[in-house]
């Protein structure tokens, strides 16, 4: 028993190590081998049920004429051994007679005894030997037994007179060798066409399974070949529309997203480095040139305020990149609170003051002082500080920018709209991106690394803010913020 349950585990531990194909093949002939055993058991089972059955019917029909011509009802079974003889001169006892006596030929054999078991009267077929008698029983019975070597069924049948009382027992048999001869070839059939059933149903699902699985091998050798330098590669898409077209066409679309996404971290590579390179060579150079010979000390005052200049550039990159990281490590949650958003602009305005002033652009607030949002105050900062930052930064000198607070319904909308260069239409799917920068500002020399917009959509999202953009080339741009009013 120990060494049976080894060899099973031994099996079962290396089934996973097999290919797909034989697997599906293992497992389908090995469900089908026993559904198949099931249906020859069961087959065997009705057909030995059917013979029986038929028996025992030509074993009843045997008794009732066995009855009907030794004309026992006549004589009420008071006198069994005077009953007629089996012997006697019908056509049917003389064709008996001439017949070979013995089990092998499908001939009936009639034993007659009485409540003893003592043999009254018996068919000269049975020569010297007797049947199986089953005393005490006072029901027909049926029973297999055997007679000089050979199988017999039995039915056994009381012989009651009037007065309810068993005056003997008619016991007719027949060979079962017949039967039992077809059930044995039935059963060698069975079990000679099992193993090439089996054999071969493997060998046909293993088939079928490999061809159904091939646009799987498709999608190991495409994947096999793709590497970043290649990845434009793509899995050829099955011609049924299945699972596997399915899988197929997913794998593709992944594949886009990497290449799109590889494709931008490329580009926010080469521009974030030559974003924070432009800055730290300038410091270097300005420090460098300081360093030279002695100076004014307003000449070292302007160049250290040149140099403080670029250093905050480069801080609010290396600070957007940030946010960028923690949104998408989920470590950024918003402090919502209530806010009187003109303050708030207000705020946000003073600090961008010098930049304006650097292009002369004037921006007038449309507002009223009640308006109240909820928001994060930092969150929101940061949101207005990308929208007028682009806004600016793509406009012309001395332009004007408007922002515009109006109440729909119980929403509250914030626009900023500009006179900038605007946003060509095929663009618009993608400005909110990450990395994602619009042709004609990749070449700017005041192009940022296309990262501002995608802060603006993410912590708006965080907050439940609503972000709309409506922009045409060469007129302007305008951002709507829809707000929940607090």
């Amino acid at each position: 028993m120990r060494s049976k349950q080894m060899g099973m585990s031994f099996i079962l531990n290396k089934m996973p190590r097999m290919s797909l194909r034989n697997r599906i093949a293992t497992y389908y002939t090995i469900a089908t081998s026993l559904l198949i055993a099931l249906i020859f058991s069961g087959i065997l089972f009705l057909v030995d049920r059917a013979v029986s059955s038929h028996n025992d019917d030509a074993l009843m029909y045997e008794v009732a004429e066995t009855i009907s011509t030794l004309k026992l009802k006549d004589q009420y079974f008071n006198d069994l051994a005077h009953a007629n003889k089996f012997d006697d001169d019908s056509e049917s006892y003389k064709e008996k007679k001439i017949q070979q006596r013995n089990f092998d030929i499908d001939l009936e054999f009639i034993q007659l005894v009485n409540d003893q078991g003592k043999v009254l009267k018996k068919s000269e077929n049975l020569s010297t030997r007797t049947l199986i008698f089953k005393p005490s029983n006072s029901d027909t019975i049926y029973f297999n037994g055997r007679v000089d070597g050979s199988m017999l069924r039995h039915v056994q049948v009381p012989l009651v007179n009037p007065d309810g009382v068993i005056k003997g027992y008619l016991i007719v048999a027949h060979s079962l060798m017949n039967a039992l001869t077809f059930l044995q070839e039935l059963q060698i059939i069975f079990l000679f066409s099992f193993p090439v059933i089996v054999v071969t149903l493997f060998v046909l699902t293993r088939f079928i399974a490999g061809e159904s699985i091939k646009p799987i091998d498709d999608v190991i050798t495409t994947a096999e070949k793709i590497t970043k330098t290649n990845l434009t590669q793509r899995i050829p898409l099955p011609h049924n529309q299945d699972e596997l077209h399915r899988l197929s066409a997913t794998i593709n679309a992944l594949l886009d997203r990497l290449q799109d996404a590889f494709q931008r971290e490329q580009q926010f590579t080469a521009d974030a480095s030559h974003e924070l390179n432009t800055p730290l060579s300038v410091v270097k150079g300005t420090l460098e040139v300081l360093l030279r010979k002695p100076r004014a000390i307003e000449h070292y005052e302007a160049r250290v305020q040149f140099c403080l200049i670029e250093l905050n550039r480069m801080r609010r990159i290396i600070d957007k990149l940030l946010v960028l990281a923690l949104y998408e490590g989920n470590k950024i949650s918003p402090n919502i609170e209530e806010i009187i958003l003109p303050e708030l602009i207000d705020d946000v305005l003073a600090r961008m003051r010098t930049v304006t002033l650097e292009k002369n652009i004037s921006i007038t607030v449309q507002k009223s002082d009640n308006e109240k949002v909820a928001a994060d105050p930092a969150m929101l900062e940061m949101i207005f500080e990308n929208i007028l930052s682009n806004s600016i930064k793509y406009s012309p000198v001395s332009s004007a920018i408007t922002i515009a607070i109006e109440h729909n319904g119980s929403d509250i909308t914030c626009s900023i709209a500009d006179q900038g260069i605007g946003i060509p239409e095929q663009n618009m799917p993608k400005i909110f991106d990450r990395f994602y920068r619009v042709d004609e500002s990749r070449n700017s020399k005041n192009g940022g690394v296309g990262v501002g917009l995608s802060i603006v959509k993410k912590l708006a999202d965080l907050q439940q803010i609503t972000v709309g953009v409506n922009s045409k080339p060469n007129i302007g741009t305008t951002f709507m913020l829809t707000f929940l009013s607090a």
